[in-house]
């Protein structure tokens, strides 16, 4: 009976509102938990000591607002101190701008066209592995926290998680703001994820677990009071770079926790991002509509159980779907399989050494820009970057080429097709070639999206039909 008690979801939101009474508070004041310190040669001790895993996906978050990234104001403190002390990514591709496709990449290490899930109504299929299923043979207790429902349970995204749930909405404070271009939001805040996370912990901090926690505020603009009174603005990006703050301070909450009850030091901390988000760079807002660098490119911090006295900084390019073949390495859990990732830790150890030679690898990305519209025919956008190349095929509305060079135009402004036709030549094969491949399992599942869950994508402002 006690078991059965203490494995209820119900339990994590009574033990976290008791918490919150006593202690958020006080923890979203801004506090940088700190750790043990440790040199690189301690990254083969994780191997062998069963470090937790807090997998922290901040939705729709572009690389170049964070502090961490150089982004002049003072968006991101908490994450910057993590990759100060820890290792950054300074090139990361997201596989797509669009959650699903993305978060599909990201879990099984597959390029889209491998995971199959591109449209609205494809789902992951059960005989996919995905990471918790490795974590929870290995003994962890296993849990996903998440806001965004196309990351739901009726996609297959809940594979081998012990607790998989979207915590209940508490009342929007009437102090908070949202200020995202569209107008419908989803209900509460990020905070109720904090707040689940907190009431897990406080029943499972203590046993290995694996966490993954989905913000989501950061997609919907949202942001409270504090981060206002940083007096970043009032334009729509402005309000954008108020609420990474908020969820800056959310993750900080997480943190203390850990380090409070002094399992900082037995947890591997991972802050990634499905896509990026646009701001007119490329005469749209939003997402999910291009695969330009500002909606592609994406942040990737690894804060390791203990201090670096420097950090680390991974130059070379590297994706998504290296993601997890990297995290299961680190910890000493088997591989994902038919992965087109790789582990990233010969990378972490060459730049560790001074290296600046590593080789970056080739990313893809895919959009089908027809994934709502299941009466129209496929309409994809596909990109490849190469070195400081990117390549990018649109179908739909007109067909397009593009070609940019980000060592001379960082931000994708000039299209060099015609001057370059020896670059198109060398990448649009690899185009080619990755659009011939097939899932591994066959196909994606098919899925009939109730209303329950329709009513939750439309409050995200996805028009589905």
């Amino acid at each position: 009976m006690l078991r059965r008690l203490l494995d209820s979801p119900r339990t994590y939101f009574v033990l976290a509102g008791l918490l919150l009474v006593a202690a958020v508070a006080s923890q979203f004041r801004l506090q940088i938990p700190s750790r043990p310190e440790g040199t690189l040669e301690d990254l083969a001790s994780l191997r062998t000591s069963k470090p937790n895993v807090l997998f922290i996906l901040i939705d729709t978050l572009r690389a170049d607002r964070l502090s961490a990234y150089g982004y002049e104001r003072p968006t991101s403190p908490v994450m910057a101190d993590l990759a100060r002390h820890g290792i950054r990514f300074a090139r990361v591709e997201a596989q797509s701008s669009w959650t699903k496709t993305s978060m599909a990449s990201l879990w099984t290490g597959l390029f889209p066209v491998r995971t199959g899930v591109l449209r609205s109504n494809h789902g992951i299929p059960d005989r996919a592995v995905l990471p918790a299923e490795l974590f929870k043979q290995a003994g962890y207790v296993t849990a996903g926290l998440w806001r965004n429902g196309w990351v739901g349970v009726d996609f297959g995204f809940h594979q081998g998680f012990d607790t998989y749930l979207r915590p209940p909405p508490d009342l929007t404070p009437e102090s908070f703001q949202k200020r995202g271009p569209g107008t419908a939001q989803i209900g509460g805040t990020d905070e109720n994820i904090t707040s689940a996370a907190l009431g897990f912990l406080e029943t499972h901090g203590r046993e290995p677990f694996f966490l993954y926690l989905h913000y989501m505020d950061v997609h919907q603009y949202s942001y409270d009071e504090e981060a206002a009174r940083l007096g970043f603005g009032t334009s729509i990006s402005d309000a954008y770079d108020a609420s990474i703050h908020w969820v800056d301070r959310n993750v900080a909450a997480v943190l203390t926790w850990l380090e409070r009850n002094d399992v900082f030091e037995k947890t591997l901390v991972v802050i990634a991002s499905d896509h990026g988000e646009g701001f007119s760079e490329h005469g749209t807002e939003g997402h999910a509509r291009s695969l330009y660098q500002e909606v592609t490119r994406v942040p990737l911090i690894l804060a390791l159980p203990f201090r670096l006295e420097k950090g680390v900084v991974v130059e070379p390019l590297v994706r998504n779907v290296d993601v997890w073949p990297t995290v299961l390495d680190l910890v000493g859990l088997p591989p994902l399989p038919h992965s087109d990732g790789r582990s990233l830790v010969p990378l972490i150890e060459a730049a560790a050494r001074g290296e600046k030679d590593g080789a970056g690898d080739v990313a893809y990305a895919y959009l089908d820009r027809n994934w709502a519209k299941s009466e129209q025919p496929s309409g994809p956008i596909v990109s490849v970057v190469s070195e400081n190349r990117r390549l990018v095929r649109t179908t739909v509305p007109q067909p397009k080429l593009e070609l940019f060079d980000h060592a001379t135009d960082p931000t994708e402004q000039r299209n060099l097709v015609t001057e370059r036709p020896e670059w198109v030549a060398e990448l649009e094969p690899k185009l080619e070639a990755q659009l011939e491949q097939k899932p591994p399992w066959g196909k994606a599942n098919e899925v009939q999206l109730d209303e329950l869950s329709q009513e939750l994508l439309r409050a995200l402002g996805y028009v589905v039909k």
